[in-house]
């Protein structure tokens, strides 16, 4: 078990290194890890940092600059759940399970052919969406027969209107001019990266759509730029359950919560399909990472970025890009699938534990 003055270590502004065998870790082991993942690359670039107890003890890089900030994509997810819990706690937002319409009524006002695709616009239904099924991919946003919290579909557009509502609450962001203003980046700056040291950054994206599309309204997706030492700092802050070196920074009951199987999942979805929280890839059920220990979960996106935290064992693995597959679809069972495939690597890592 970790002492105590382990579990009080923080990064400063640069991490501190650590020899494996000071953290607990088998060198020998650690170098099969590390052959299996050269061995899965092939020729495919990574870059793999592994942390324990507040300390970077390993980083393999490979045909890739360990500086470069990466693109989180649906990774930064799980980070627009940490700021969510903080509007809640601030009370900007009164409660996850608010309509999101209250704050945001702007995102009924796609009619058909204003949206992404051909058939995918708001309808009545979506009136009575929540920040709790927006945040957990159960909104059904857009997507006429799936009710509000009755499905498990991993979605980008849906994200975006949470990020814009939540925005708006702080007066941050206006569909009249989405580029003007602050935006939920920059407050995700003010209310995390900039009290735990971090040094991402943030741009605003949209995918290419038919020129009608209310883009205002369900595009301008806020994505992170991180180095591999900013995915594991925001993972170490989570695996403390929002806590860095004596500041709440998250709610950890919002941490505890966010990191277990949402409700709505369990109650409406087969047992396979038990793997999201609020916001983030989560191991209580045990369908992810079978193999793996049930207390870890994820932040996870396309362009194989991935930042696994397993508070049980003070162990925070990024990788980005990693080498498993990922096919680049949404498809939530495409989505699951993919995920499983990092057992392999993670499962090595945890056995050179000692």
């Amino acid at each position: 078990m970790a002492t105590q003055e382990h579990k009080k270590t923080f990064p400063g502004k640069n991490w501190q290194v650590s020899e494996p065998d000071e953290a607990g870790i088998d060198q020998t082991r650690l170098c099969k890890a590390r052959r299996f993942q050269v061995e899965q690359s092939g020729s495919r670039p990574y870059r793999i940092l592994i942390a324990r107890h507040g300390k970077i003890i390993a980083e393999w890089n490979f045909g890739i600059d360990p500086e470069i900030k990466a693109s989180q994509a649906s990774a930064s997810k799980s980070t627009f759940s940490s700021v969510l819990g903080i509007a809640i706690k601030e009370g900007v937002i009164s409660s996850e399970n608010d309509r999101v319409v209250d704050y945001y009524p702007e995102m009924l006002e796609v009619s058909a052919g204003q949206g992404p695709k051909k058939g995918r616009f708001a309808f009545a239904e979506n009136e009575e969406i929540t920040f709790r099924q927006l945040i957990g991919n159960t909104s059904g946003y857009m997507k006429p027969g799936e009710a509000p919290g009755k499905v498990f579909n991993y979605q980008t557009f849906g994200m975006n209107v949470l990020t814009h509502a939540v925005a708006s609450a702080y007066s941050l962001y206006k569909t009249a001019n989405p580029r003007q203003g602050a935006g939920f980046g920059t407050l995700t700056e003010w209310k995390i990266r900039n009290p735990i040291e971090g040094s991402w950054s943030w741009v605003y994206k949209n995918f290419e759509m038919q020129p009608q599309a209310r883009t205002d309204i369900f595009g301008y997706m806020t994505v992170y730029e991180m180095t591999p030492h900013d995915m594991a700092r925001i993972g170490w802050l989570w695996l403390n359950r929002g806590r860095w070196d004596g500041a709440q920074i998250i709610p950890s009951h919002w941490i505890d919560k966010a990191t277990k199987v949402s409700d709505e999942i369990i109650a409406n979805e087969p047992v396979k399909r038990h793997v999201y929280g609020l916001g983030f890839w989560c191991n209580d059920q045990e369908q992810v990472w079978p193999d793996l220990p049930s207390d870890s979960f994820a932040a996870s996106g396309a362009g194989n970025q991935h930042i696994w935290v397993c508070p049980s064992l003070e162990l925070v693995v990024v990788q980005s890009p990693g080498t498993y597959p990922s096919r680049g679809v949404f498809d939530s069972d495409e989505q699951i699938i993919d995920r499983k495939e990092m057992q392999g690597l993670l499962g090595r890592i945890i056995e050179s534990i000692e």
